[in-house]
């Protein structure tokens, strides 16, 4: 993770001139009390007008000035901590976009979102108006007690006294406060998380007409912010109230004692006029050191939360010097290979080869690991044990995105993006493919019959998550995806479940009719594997059965019986029988 410091350090050209701004803009405020320290004894007491006019036309320049140095200060901050924010944003996003996949099981996209968005602006503002702010407070706590340390040393004493009460206050109150905003931050991503989920499931919430549960649900987290809130709202009440006391009771104090001491001979008219001044210019740090504290303690809860995520690192080790493979042909292989996640094992030892242009089909019952071969494949996990090969270099020593750019996959769930039909196809070749190989991987996947239907065809915008569309019309649009991406290995995760027979059939026989084209299809029904090369039958992570379709039927085992299960006893076999 970049320190705050690199990012300050990297725009420092545009902080040096926005600390100038506030400089020149907190000494016109400094000179102000002079000027009108002038006026009161030239004019007004001693009855020389001759500067008058000057004096005046002083006042008037250094109220234009300080608007002016002002709005620059305030604009250069707010661009620079806006243009940290971003590169913040974007680098925590790239972070979390090299995890590898183990870290998004168990990861909340929730708490995800509430890190990139509310997290990131607390911390950009930190180096913003915040930073703005405690200069501008220290550097005019400074500049003032200066000025009425000349002016009047002993009298300064109680501005002095009243800045180190607020000061510990401040320092009280920033401890006090810190455990509070790691609690909302919690609390906020928690509850970005269930309405999250709550919002992308409401098609499902509605059919089992839980809304009321939902609700319960999203009001007890609702509760629990509010509950953090109030917590923290009580801490700042124990606390404000002594700047604002401190603000409102110094000048009228400073104003009484120096009054005494005017009285007395010690001090002039005009002193004491800007003595004042320089008191009231004193109260808004005090404060403001409320707000700067309150802000702060967020800011760094927030800053330790984004630190959590920066601490966890892909699973994944990169070679250094990885290998690029000329030409992808598609020939796969398994060797040994097994995957532990913790004490559960999911695969073991799963051997098998599959050479370029042929098709392994992948079967099984639900949870024994026929999409974690796909995720090995794919190199979202790295196996435990044993090696993968791609065209005969072990993956591990491969580039990446070059692993991953060899295959083309449909998964069981299917994600759409809110976007155009033709973008979500076109997503493995964004850069380079026509709007003609679009329709053709369309006209494959047999969607274009009814992508052509819509009002607006491929221009169609599909809602989140492919909203709008039936189940069968968005695996369709996926495996046009995949089609339309060329790549030397298509991979199909129970892609055609949501498709009636007919349709499947036909995809089936597009598929056939592709060569060079090495396939793993894996399925639940037979119709999708039938026609493979190799069909293996897991169970339990292992490989229970290999063989052909005709095999496996003679074995009478797994197999056989999840045919029966579909069709019934085969017809060779009622001969036999």
């Amino acid at each position: 993770m970049n320190t705050l410091g690199s990012y300050v350090r990297k725009h420092w050209a545009t902080y040096t001139m926005a600390v100038i701004f506030m400089i020149l803009a907190i000494a016109l405020d400094m000179l102000f009390p002079k000027v009108t320290e002038k006026i009161v004894n030239e004019v007004l007491v001693g009855q020389d007008y001759s500067h008058f006019a000057i004096l005046l036309i002083a006042i008037i320049m250094i109220g234009v000035g300080r608007s002016v140095f002002g709005y620059f200060k305030e604009f250069t901050f707010d661009k620079n901590c806006i243009t940290i924010g971003t590169e913040m944003r974007k680098d925590l996003f790239d972070h979390i976009q090299s995890l590898s996949l183990d870290y998004f099981d168990d990861a909340n996209t929730g708490e995800l979102m509430a890190r990139v968005k509310d997290d990131i602006d607390k911390v950009y503002n930190l180096v913003g108006m915040v930073a703005m702010r405690g200069m501008e407070v220290t550097l005019n706590a400074v500049l003032i007690l200066y000025f009425m340390f000349s002016i009047n040393p002993v009298l300064t004493m109680l501005p002095l006294s009243f800045m180190v009460i607020c000061a510990a206050t401040a320092i009280l109150m920033e401890k006090k406060l810190d455990k509070i905003y790691e609690d909302i931050s919690e609390e906020n991503a928690l509850l970005t998380t269930i309405a999250e989920e709550n919002l992308a499931g409401v098609r499902t919430v509605k059919a089992f007409a839980r809304e009321d549960y939902e609700i319960k649900k999203f009001m007890g987290h609702n509760k629990k912010f509010y509950e953090v809130n109030m917590t923290e709202a009580k801490a700042l009440i124990h606390f404000y109230p002594i700047f604002q006391l401190a603000g409102t009771l110094l000048p009228v104090a400073c104003a009484v004692l120096g009054g005494i001491s005017v009285i007395n001979g010690h001090m002039n008219l005009g002193s004491l006029t800007a003595y004042i001044i320089y008191s009231r210019n004193c109260t808004w740090p005090m404060e403001e050191l409320g707000w700067i504290t309150n802000e702060f303690s967020s800011a760094i809860a927030s800053l330790k939360k984004i630190k959590k995520i920066y601490e966890e690192h892909s699973t994944l080790l990169e070679n250094d010097k990885p290998m690029h493979v000329n030409s992808i042909k598609g020939n796969v292989e398994f060797e040994h290979v097994s995957l532990k996640f913790g004490e559960k094992e999911i695969l073991k030892d799963i051997s098998f080869k599959l050479e370029s242009g042929k098709t392994l089909g992948i079967m099984g019952q639900t949870g024994s690991g026929k999409s974690t071969i796909v995720n090995l494949m794919q190199r979202f996990y790295d196996p435990s044990d044993g090696k993968i090969f791609l065209d005969g270099v072990e993956i591990r020593d491969m580039e990446l995105e070059q692993v991953r750019g060899a295959s083309a996959v449909v998964m069981q769930d299917v994600f759409l993006f809110s976007d155009t039909i033709e973008e979500n196809i076109r997503m493995g070749r964004r850069e380079d493919l026509t709007l003609d190989e679009v329709k053709d991987a369309a006209k494959m996947a047999k969607a274009s019959d009814f992508i052509e239907r819509l009002d607006d065809n491929y221009n169609t915008v599909i809602g989140e998550r492919g909203v709008g569309l039936s189940g069968g019309q968005k695996q369709r649009i996926s495996i046009a995806r995949a089609l339309s991406k060329k790549a030397p290995i298509l991979i199909l995760d129970d892609s055609t479940s949501a498709l009636d027979m007919e349709t499947e059939s036909e995809i089936q026989k597009t598929l056939d009719e592709i060569k060079g084209v090495t396939r793993v299809i894996i399925a639940h029904r037979i119709s999708a594997v039938k026609n493979a090369d190799e069909i293996i039958y897991l169970k339990d992570g292992l490989i229970a059965e290999r063989g052909s379709h005709e095999e496996l039927i003679g074995k009478k085992g797994l197999y056989y019986e999840t045919y029966i299960a579909q069709y019934g006893v085969p017809k060779e076999m009622e001969v036999s029988a």
